[in-house]
């Protein structure tokens, strides 16, 4: 069977546009599947961002909250070591103790102090209040700057 020409062009012409028309087709599903991707994409890199700024923030919190706790001990073991030099004086639990055994009387009393656990457990005492006002406002920094800025 022989065609003559103009059949031949059609048939290539047919054939190019049915190419055409499918490479147009796959073309599309390309690009709706490239947008998807572009839109989870942008999607994490927001979540990135948001969760970038939110561990700025806790750090900002923690080195704060930190350097302040840092700071409330060396105050008290300044006020420990001067209470144990004898600059400072604590009133808490006092007893006085006198230096003789010889009748009782003002002049024989040594100045009010502190026992030797009461005054370790006064400065125990006011470490672990420090620690603990420190723990909360550094919690509720947290929940206030980090949690609830979302």
């Amino acid at each position: 069977m022989k065609w003559p020409l103009p059949h031949w062009q059609m048939a290539i012409v047919s054939l190019v546009l049915g190419l055409l028309a499918y490479f147009t087709y796959a073309n599309q599903g390309l690009r709706h599947d490239r947008d998807k991707l572009q839109s989870a994409n942008s999607q994490l890199s927001q979540s990135l961002r948001i969760q970038s700024d939110l561990q700025i923030r806790a750090s900002a919190i923690d080195t704060h909250r930190t350097k302040e706790l840092a700071d409330a001990k060396s105050k008290i073991a300044d006020l420990q070591r001067d209470v144990a030099d004898g600059t400072k004086r604590l009133q808490l639990n006092a007893s006085c103790k006198s230096a003789t055994t010889t009748t009782g009387g003002v002049v024989d009393a040594t100045s009010p102090r502190l026992s030797d656990s009461a005054e370790r457990d006064y400065f125990t005492l006011r470490e672990r209040i420090e620690t603990a006002n420190s723990q909360i406002a550094g919690l509720q920094d947290y929940i206030n700057d980090v949690c609830l800025a979302k």
